[in-house]
């Protein structure tokens, strides 16, 4: 099978940055690759079919000359394919490529050279056709490549100069004009804009920028022109990693790519084998060199991988990494989804959702003392209580003094009054009586009291995605089974799940009990996704059968995860799921679809039913039949000729290995 790799120059416009070149084995091309589609290829088939239909015009023509001459054009034009068998023969491989050969000859050895030809231009066309579907699989990356500029605008002695992008340093300062893509990793130093980050986090809405934000390569400014300075360059940058991510797991093999590869094995044995019996039983050639010519295996062969890889690449598209065919695989088996809380199912950051005053007090008064006393703070409660107060304009000033005791609260004093945030024991130890009745609240409840007085309770609580019910709901019609892990009280997690609809809930789990719950699962048996988002996920993202990171996580989570979702959508991990769902589906196809075809048609050649002609359309339309269903999975172009161009500009193309299989002599 053709594999095509990204080219060169693109490889170095990503990783050679100030000559921080990829290792050898980063660039290296495999040992045996093989030649993308040409003149020569396309002269060649065209050589082969203006012979086979000389040879159809002169008929039977007995004539030694003719005979000679077509014997000739025949090895000449099958040259490619008498190559890799006498390889495969030297090698000890066993491989389709080998048994069309063999009919070949056999084919020519009876003076068939009409079907010798026919023969050779229908794998010679099958080989162009391949190869051209299945190099769409690497549209992805060279998609993702061709985001990174190759020139950058950058500021050199005073005056903003444009420089490949090579030659661009760590703290140089780069100017992004209005339209274009920023090519680094940085922090904006200079201007206003807004800039469409979908690539990187998955925001469906452009993010707006002033000095000290941070930029990300790939990425599209939109409005207004950015200066940023430098920080990661190449492949250090967070849109680097991705396509290194995607690369390495697009080179992958997958267990059930292991099996395809000994079905073909079988499947070729199997065809010589009942072709063996034929000619014992018949005598007849024909239908011999037609068994031989009619199983074909290239179906799962080529096929197989080239699912693994277009789903790779369509998931890469759709916004989620996955590290390598083998946990695609086993994101196909997936029956139980467990999910972190914070920062997955919800925003991960503390929001003020409630202003409860007591009798007597505005809830304006009641937020600003609040705000007074929390303004020297770092607690994420303190920061929530601020933005409330800042978005409402509510004014406030840093206190005169300032005490917190973690875990219970903070006394402060302003003009003199004394002011008491903190939970409900805090302000009955320093006689704050609560004339107000505070039932049960979800979330944190912050009790607040000013001069000796209570002021009333603030209700901070952690928010949900708006996307999480959602995807809840279809990973739930999938027959997956979602179960809600986190360390909130029960209380909180209770009411998590209710509004999600999740089928069961666990709370008060530390990082160990998380861990030991998905032990539990799959030491059971079943295949559990574990999808989360921090340092505390893990163990358990580790434990299970495929952990899935949210792309917004920690590092740690991210390393330790089979799977990445760019951004915080978990709409991703649904369509993640499908897609995987989808390409063990594809392959399953293809396996019973090449079974049913070759067994049948072994059966009507051994019994007289098909000539050789027949024999190899019947292999052909059979095998891009079962390719081209492979080739549904690949990631969309955008047009018949953005696919040519891409694939005639692959500078080298990949080997027959995929759709070979080595079968060790007993």
């Amino acid at each position: 099978m053709n594999q095509s790799h990204v080219n060169e120059p693109d490889r170095e416009k990503l990783l050679g940055v100030n000559g921080n070149k990829a290792s050898s084995h980063d660039t290296g091309h495999d040992d045996d690759l093989g030649h993308s589609l040409s003149w020569r290829e396309i002269n060649r088939v065209l050589f082969v079919a203006a012979a086979a239909g000389a040879m159809w015009f002169l008929g039977r023509s007995p004539n030694p000359y003719i005979i000679a001459i077509g014997v000739i054009c025949t090895v000449v034009g099958g040259f490619p394919i008498f190559h890799e068998a006498y390889e495969n023969i030297t090698q000890r491989r066993m491989t389709m490529e080998l048994s069309m050969a063999i009919a070949i000859v056999a084919a020519l050895a009876i003076r068939e050279i009409f079907t010798a030809l026919v023969i050779t231009l229908f794998v010679l066309v099958a080989e162009i056709l391949e190869g051209l579907t299945v190099g769409r699989g690497r549209k992805a990356i060279q998609h993702l490549v061709d985001l990174l500029p190759s020139v950058a605008t950058v500021r050199r002695s005073g005056s903003w100069t444009d420089v490949e992008i090579g030659d661009v340093s760590a703290d140089d300062e780069v100017l992004v004009r209005p339209g274009g893509r920023i090519p680094v990793d940085g922090k904006v130093v200079g201007g206003h804009s807004f800039v469409d980050q979908a690539p990187i986090t998955g925001e469906s809405m452009p993010v707006e920028k002033q000095p000290g934000a941070i930029v990300y390569a790939g990425t599209i400014n939109q409005s207004g022109a950015l200066e940023v300075r430098v920080e990661r360059l190449g492949r250090d940058t967070t849109f680097g990693k991705i396509i290194e991510a995607v690369e390495t797991a697009e080179k992958s093999r997958a267990p059930i790519q292991g099996i395809a590869d000994r079905l073909a094995g079988y499947l070729v044995y199997f065809a010589l084998g009942a072709a063996i019996l034929t000619f014992l039983i018949s005598h007849n050639i024909r239908s011999t060199i037609s068994v031989v010519i009619v199983a074909g295996a290239c179906g799962i062969a080529a096929g197989t991988p080239l699912a693994i890889l277009g789903s790779i690449g369509r998931a890469a598209q759709q916004g989620a990494i996955i590290k390598g065919g083998l946990y695609l695989e086993k994101l196909g088996e997936v029956d139980t989804v467990f999910l972190d809380k914070t920062g997955t199912l919800t925003y991960g950051t503390p929001e003020l959702l409630d202003v409860r005053a007591a009798s007597g007090t505005s809830a304006t008064v009641l937020l600003r003392t609040a705000a007074i006393a929390e303004s020297r703070s770092e607690h994420p409660i303190a920061k929530a209580i601020l933005r409330k107060a800042t978005q409402l304009g509510i004014p406030y000033e840093d206190p005169a003094i300032f005490e917190y005791t973690p875990g219970k609260g903070i006394i402060a004093n302003s003009d003199g009054e004394e002011i008491i945030v903190g939970n409900q024991h805090f302000l009955l130890e320093r006689g704050i009586r609560l004339n107000q009745d505070n039932g049960a609240m979800l979330g944190s409840e912050i009790f607040v009291a000013g001069g000796g007085r209570f002021l009333g309770t603030l209700q901070i609580a952690d928010t949900l995605r708006p996307e999480a019910k959602n995807a809840i709901q279809s990973l739930k019609s999938m027959r997956l089974r979602t179960v809600l892990l986190t360390g909130d009280a029960k209380a909180v997690a209770e009411d998590v799940g209710r509004q999600l609809g999740v089928d069961e809930i666990v709370s008060d789990l530390l990082p160990e009990g998380k861990l030991q719950y998905v032990k539990q699962l799959t030491d059971k048996g079943h295949k559990v996704a574990m999808v989360g988002d921090g340092v505390n996920d893990a163990p358990a993202l580790m434990q299970a059968s495929v952990g899935v990171a949210m792309g917004s996580g920690t590092d740690v989570a991210r390393e330790s995860a089979d799977v990445v979702l760019i951004g915080n959508d978990l709409s991703k991990l649904v369509e993640t799921l499908q897609t995987a769902r989808r390409c063990r589906r594809t392959i399953m196809q293809n396996f019973v679809g090449t079974l049913v075809v070759d067994s049948i048609g072994v059966g009507l050649a051994a019994f007289g039913f098909l000539n050789p002609l027949l024999a190899a359309f019947i292999h052909v339309s059979s095998e891009m039949t079962f390719i081209l269903n492979s080739a549904r999975l690949l990631p969309p172009v955008s047009s018949a000729n953005q696919f040519v161009r891409g694939i005639l500009s692959q500078s080298s193309a990949a080997t027959n290995n995929a759709k070979t299989v080595s079968v060790e002599r007993a």
